[in-house]
């Protein structure tokens, strides 16, 4: 939102697909509106929701699913909307957000149409797997003068192209994927001992990881950090998760309450599983095993080598 630089307030979103996955995006983006200071009539009616049957209104004649009536259009005075590009043209909307698994439903016309409304319009086609794709990321980078803001659900290669100005660049698609987060919303709940999940947690994961981006990853236009930093950005996403629930008083490890941001990052790496250290970790378990049960590791080298001497024996005599 801030990369586009306009307020919220002033964004409209039209998302393909109106399903559970779609409604449900959609509240999470409206419970960060509400924080920025919008109250949720005004941040409810930012979003306009596409089915098949076109834009979701409250007098489509049809009877709406349960999850689709929150976000039904009552401001369309009796006009109905079919397909996605009239509705388009009725809102020239600074998002367009794609959860239908219909590949290819963005058509560089209406990529075109969102550049000519926006400097940096926001571009996120969502659906998996690449096929289905709302659209490819060159296709996003092309017909946007390399101006969209962009994020997939699939990986897309990075893009070489030469916009209008004559400049070329090569382009990385950003990844909507919950990975960056989960990992960091389990381990801050386990190791705050959480009794529940607040919504406050949920949304301090997101915020968290939006401040991990290198000045380098955003001079590079990335809107995710590189994925190879998964585990530091985990450490940071657990923290802030950390917070949020000692803040809504749902924390049970209270001794962690007063260290430091430095301190609580280093008591989370020290809890963090380590797939690269097991083989030293079993070594260290299976040898206070056997100093429990009063054997050495000498004397399992022992057995072992003795072992192979018969084997190399029996093999010699063959």
């Amino acid at each position: 939102m801030k990369r586009t630089g306009i307020p919220c307030r002033d964004h409209r979103a039209v998302f393909l697909g109106a399903g559970s996955a779609g409604v449900g995006v959609a509240k999470q983006i409206v419970q960060f509106f509400m924080r920025e200071g919008m109250t949720e009539d005004e941040a409810r009616a930012c979003f306009y929701l596409v089915d098949t049957k076109g834009l979701v209104t409250a007098d489509r004649g049809d009877k709406l699913a349960e999850h689709k009536v929150y976000f039904a259009r009552t401001d369309n005075n009796g006009q109905q909307f079919k397909t996605l590009e009239e509705v388009i043209d009725h809102v020239k909307p600074t998002i367009l957000m794609g959860l239908s698994t219909m590949g290819g439903v963005f058509t560089p016309e209406i990529l075109k149409k969102m550049a000519e409304w926006n400097t940096h319009p926001i571009i996120f086609p969502l659906s998996n797997p690449s096929s289905k794709s709302e659209c490819t990321f060159e296709d996003a980078v092309t017909h946007t003068d390399g101006r969209a803001l962009f994020a997939s659900g699939s990986p897309f290669d990075p893009v070489t192209f030469t916009n209008s100005a004559g400049e070329t660049k090569t382009y990385y698609a950003g990844q909507g994927n919950n990975m960056y987060v989960f990992p960091g919303i389990g381990l801050g709940t386990i190791l705050s001992k959480a009794v529940e999940v607040t919504d406050s947690m949920i949304y301090a994961s997101g915020e968290a990881l939006s401040k991990t981006l290198t000045p380098e990853e955003i001079e590079m236009g990335l809107l995710y950090p590189d994925v190879t930093r998964i585990r530091e950005v985990s450490v940071v996403v657990a923290r802030q998760v950390i917070r949020a629930a000692q803040e809504a008083k749902v924390d049970r490890e209270t001794s962690i309450r007063d260290l430091s941001d430095a301190d609580l990052d280093a008591w989370i790496k020290a809890r963090m599983y380590n797939p690269h250290g097991e083989v030293q970790a079993l070594e260290r378990e299976v040898g206070a095993i056997l100093s429990s049960i009063g054997r050495t590791n000498g004397h399992v080298n022992g057995f072992h080598h003795h072992h192979h001497d018969d084997l190399n024996e029996k093999n010699s005599k063959l």
